[in-house]
């Protein structure tokens, strides 16, 4: 088998208990951490390639829930089947076409309505990580009702509009991040200056490679870990200057 090339590599993943509870909304399924406290304010996780069970991406959706925010990771590939780390790599170019991250316009819709009419949000972010960082950019190009995004190691890099964001967007990268090389960034920061019409941000984090940002604590390592809580708390502290 191939090594992993998108996966941030620990070994054994530990196990990890989960604060929140699943949801079926409409076609598809999601989970959701709530605060103790009423609040009308809204997060949406969008999962990477290993979709919304991944034991790291619940871990986020609480971490998130915990700053004060009703936060939600819905199922974007509306229970079919994830990447898993046994399959092939020769086959993910298939696999990528029949889970495209710039078709999540529906899902997005149902859940936006979900969190309005059965939340009661009136404010609403995204976070994304690598795929879901993807859907991110994606979403923030297209859909008003999302306050603020962050995407994390995800970009469209096939489309003249993706400059055109609607609400203010932080687009997080690791500075070893082979999937995404610094000319893209270059690039990215280069077109959003000249065509970006809301507030924005670029930030590369020394030394991390792609998938750095969601790990559970046990999991990272002591070189890495103060990089990983920086680019959580940048994201956290993005939210929260918008939504």
């Amino acid at each position: 088998q191939m090594a992993d090339p998108f996966l941030y590599h620990t070994g054994e993943r530990s196990h990890y208990g989960c604060l929140g509870h699943e949801v079926q909304i409409e076609h598809i399924m999601a989970y959701v951490c709530r605060p103790s406290f009423f609040t009308d304010k809204a997060v949406i996780v969008v999962h990477d390639i290993f979709g919304w069970l991944f034991p790291d991406i619940r871990y986020i959706v609480d971490l998130i829930a915990g700053h004060g925010y009703i936060t939600i990771c819905p199922d974007f590939f509306k229970g079919t089947e994830p990447w898993k780390t046994t399959d092939h790599w020769a086959d993910f170019a298939d696999w990528m076409k029949a889970h495209d991250p710039t078709k999540v316009d529906k899902e997005a819709d149902v859940v936006l309505k979900y969190l309005k009419e059965q939340c009661g949000a009136k404010k609403i972010g995204i976070v994304g990580f690598s795929w879901g960082g993807m859907a991110v950019h994606h979403l923030m190009l297209k859909n008003p009702q999302l306050t603020a995004g962050v995407s994390l190691y995800g970009i469209i890099r096939d489309s003249e509009e993706r400059y055109d964001l609607l609400n203010p967007t932080f687009f997080i990268f690791g500075e070893k991040d082979h999937t995404i090389s610094s000319d893209q960034i270059i690039l990215l920061e280069e077109k959003l200056k000249e065509y970006c019409k809301v507030p924005y941000k670029i930030k590369v984090y020394p030394g991390q490679v792609h998938g750095f940002a969601q790990l559970k604590p046990e999991d990272m390592k002591p070189d890495d870990k103060p990089y990983i809580e920086e680019a959580r708390k940048d994201m956290i502290d993005w939210v929260k200057m918008f939504v």
